[in-house]
């Protein structure tokens, strides 16, 4: 959420002198009062010229009310521009939200500064399923025309919530290629990996659409870029960048304190680690799109069924992949990593022991669908993902589906690896 407060619903004014019966005939005058109904059907047209110019293809019209002064901004907003173009947007629309006072801002550019959060609505022609929604800052002030100039785009960065202003289309400029129910985005001139993750996101979108029992129609989007933070993905932490291939990155339908504190989720788009890219395959991607797949359930599912699910899909058969010896796997898991655990793998640690909690979570899972069966697990998926908030949650959900608790199920798989 936006942590900085707006003030009185427009700029704080400022007075300046002290207050007397007969002020000096030199005195600074007052600063001007601002016609906020007019500042807002101003930058309100500005917004909405720039969605119409990309839906036209009109860079002109796009980079009109950007300062002509500023070339380093005016290069990147076209920039901007071409990278909107490349990625096909059933529709596009920027909103204006509220204001973020910042008095150092204001004393930079001037008294008619006006910071402002902006929402981006838009949706990816065949990808997303719904409209989705991001966020981003402006700040804009009025020449002596009364027109309402952009002079930045980055000074609100650092207040929005994590992945604002990250987007694929914000870093540097991008080529992007698709196929049925598949989207990728690559570094310009990176036409070769482009086709390599076109196929194997293929592959993988294919099995996820074959093996889920929830059955998904949706898509997969890839982000292969050379920035290492991008829509929330960080890999220059430590952790991610040594060890992570790729991340399911949330999507939103709605912006946090809109309909809920952190924002509705409704799809996922996937972000590999440029320092593992050579890794990623199709398996990894199925890893991933299984996380888009469900997504849509919800985020309280304990991470265990999270994780185990999206293993379990990533092991099945699937084009473009060698077949896996899951049998001589799961005795390994089980001789392993079931011989020395003493329950399923906790949310808290799941991370920091994830040497040992995927594999234990995917034979939680492998044993859920042999014995209850994929329809039966998808119902517990959604419910858990819906409600799981607490253990008595998930001991509810889990004794109302399948008559054991998390702890029964531990002690089901020391009894299969036992028999």
């Amino acid at each position: 959420m936006l942590v900085a407060a707006a003030v009185a619903g427009g700029l704080a004014l400022h007075e300046s002198g002290s207050r007397t019966a007969n002020p000096p005939a030199e005195a600074a005058p007052k600063t001007p009062v601002v016609d906020r109904a007019a500042r807002a059907s101003g930058v309100d047209a500005v917004l909405t010229a720039r969605a119409e110019a990309v839906k036209l293809n009109k860079p002109e019209q796009f980079l009109a009310a950007v300062d002509p002064a500023n070339k380093t901004l005016r290069a990147r907003q076209r920039m901007l521009f071409d990278n909107l173009r490349r990625f096909g947007f059933a529709s596009l629309k920027y909103e204006r939200l509220q204001e973020q006072y910042d008095q150092a801002i204001t004393d930079k550019y001037g008294p008619s500064t006006f910071v402002v959060a902006i929402a981006m609505t838009y949706q990816i022609r065949d990808i997303d399923p719904v409209p989705a929604r991001t966020m981003l800052g402006y700040t804009f002030v009025q020449r002596p025309n009364k027109q309402w100039t952009l002079v930045s785009d980055t000074d609100l960065d650092r207040r929005l919530p994590r992945g604002s202003h990250q987007e694929a289309w914000d870093t540097g400029e991008v080529l992007v290629r698709r196929a049925p129910r598949v989207l990728v985005v690559v570094e310009r001139g990176q036409g070769k990996l482009a086709n390599s993750l076109l196929t194997k996101a293929g592959s993988a979108v294919k099995a996820v659409s074959k093996s889920w029992p929830g059955g998904w129609t949706g898509s997969g989007v890839v982000i292969a870029l050379d920035d290492k933070i991008v829509r929330g993905a960080d890999y220059t932490l430590p952790k991610n960048a040594e060890d992570a291939l790729a991340m399911a990155t949330w999507v939103y339908r709605s912006l946090p304190g809109e309909v809920s504190g952190v924002g509705e989720r409704t799809d996922s788009y996937v972000v590999i680690n440029p320092r593992n890219r050579a890794k990623v395959d199709a398996r990894t991607l199925a890893h991933e799109f299984t996380h888009v797949a469900t997504a849509p359930y919800g985020t309280f599912a304990p991470r265990w069924l999270v994780e185990g699910a999206a293993t379990w899909i990533e092991f099945l058969p699937m084009d473009g992949a060698k077949p896996l010896a899951l049998g001589t796997y799961r005795q390994t898991v089980r001789t392993k990593y079931l011989a020395k655990a003493k329950a399923l793998p906790a949310d808290a640690t799941f991370f920091r022991d994830s040497l040992s909690s995927y594999p234990l979570s995917w034979l939680a899972v492998d044993l859920l669908f042999e014995r209850y069966g994929g329809t039966e697990l998808v119902t517990l998926y959604q419910e858990m993902a819906a409600l799981g908030q607490t253990q008595a949650e998930r001991d509810r959900i889990m004794l109302e589906h399948l008559g054991i608790t998390e702890a029964g199920l531990f002690q089901a798989l020391k009894a299969a690896a036992a028999a």
